[in-house]
């Protein structure tokens, strides 16, 4: 058995990931991958395929040579620097007690205000800008119309020692239950 992506796989699945590979030479790689999750049922837990997880697994089959993928059909793009606009720049202080806050409301990040989020994030987190793995939320905290936070999580990693002795998780435990931690990737208050 061999495992990539917290997941075992026998030599009969390679065997039928290397068949699949073999008498489908159109498919790409994301074509694959989600064949791969169909045939053996890798799923997420609301039933979705994991297929970024599957197309990653098979990279590192490809990278140990027990598979050969098809070459890329997309040149990785460059990662685009981000330009600054006036959207976000510095504001004039919040001066006030917090008891005198507005109420604070939590705006999930969409496609339309995702390059925005990605700026304040690339202009003001010490981390800086660089796109989040796997799933993912990202937010905007307002208080009262002002953006005055940001936040961002990502999928849990599959093993962090210190995580989970203080959870107390055995191997198993930990593999059941790891899609119900997030990690919170990025948070930022605005200075």
């Amino acid at each position: 058995m061999t495992r990539y992506c917290g997941r075992n796989f026998t030599s009969k699945e390679l065997e039928q990931i290397q068949s699949l590979i073999k008498h489908n030479p159109e498919f790409n790689r994301m074509r694959l991958s989600k064949e791969v999750c169909r045939m053996l049922q890798w799923l997420k837990p609301d039933g979705k395929l994991k297929d970024m997880s599957c197309r990653v697994a098979m990279l590192r089959m490809d990278r140990d040579g027990l598979i050969v993928l098809p070459p890329p059909t997309h040149a990785k793009a460059p990662v685009k620097k981000i330009e600054f606009t006036s959207a976000t720049d510095p504001q004039g202080p919040v001066v006030c007690s917090v008891n005198k806050l507005p109420q604070l409301h939590l705006q999930m990040v969409t496609k339309a205000t995702s390059a925005l989020w990605n700026e304040y994030i690339e202009r003001y987190h010490y981390l800086g800008y660089t796109p989040l793995p796997g799933a993912q939320l990202r937010y905007f905290i307002t208080a009262g119309e002002p953006i005055v936070a940001l936040t961002g999580f990502g999928a849990a990693a599959w093993q962090t020692a210190p995580r989970d002795q203080f959870i107390g998780w055995n191997h198993d435990q930990r593999k059941k239950n790891l899609n119900l931690i997030v990690n919170n990737a990025r948070f930022l208050i605005l200075p």
